[in-house]
């Protein structure tokens, strides 16, 4: 068993996708309409979906936003070097909610970026 894809629904299609292409370097993988049910998927993500995790952005035609709720915590990525990732984010308009630094209680260097729908999504430095 293997995790497929998480989904998360979005606002506006092509700003996600433009967020997670451009500003995490995704790629998107495919995107296919399906107008009997008014929405369209998304896929995008670091690799084949043969292989790897990927998200699926789902946009429901007529509607534009969502509430969060309580459940939902965050999606997390590993990066070689979260400084020059959190400045490239900011570079490109990205919301970085909590700068590079330790977690608290450890020493792992994490920082936290909103998506434009303001799912928030975790970075994590690698480790060597």
């Amino acid at each position: 068993m293997r995790i497929l894809h998480t989904m998360l629904r979005v606002g506006n299609l092509e700003t996600s996708i433009k967020f997670y292409t451009e500003v995490l370097k995704m790629k998107l993988l495919r995107k296919s309409d399906y107008p009997g049910g008014k929405f369209t998927l998304a896929f995008v993500g670091y690799g084949d979906e043969a292989t790897d995790s990927v998200l699926e952005l789902t946009h429901n035609w007529e509607i534009n936003t969502y509430d969060m709720g309580s459940a939902y915590g965050h999606i997390a990525i590993e990066v070689n070097n979260i400084y020059e990732v959190c400045e490239k984010i900011k570079e490109m308009e990205g919301k970085i909610i909590r700068e590079p630094g330790p977690m608290k209680h450890g020493s792992t260097i994490i920082a936290f970026v909103e998506d434009p729908d303001k799912y928030k999504i975790e970075l994590i430095q690698k480790k060597n």
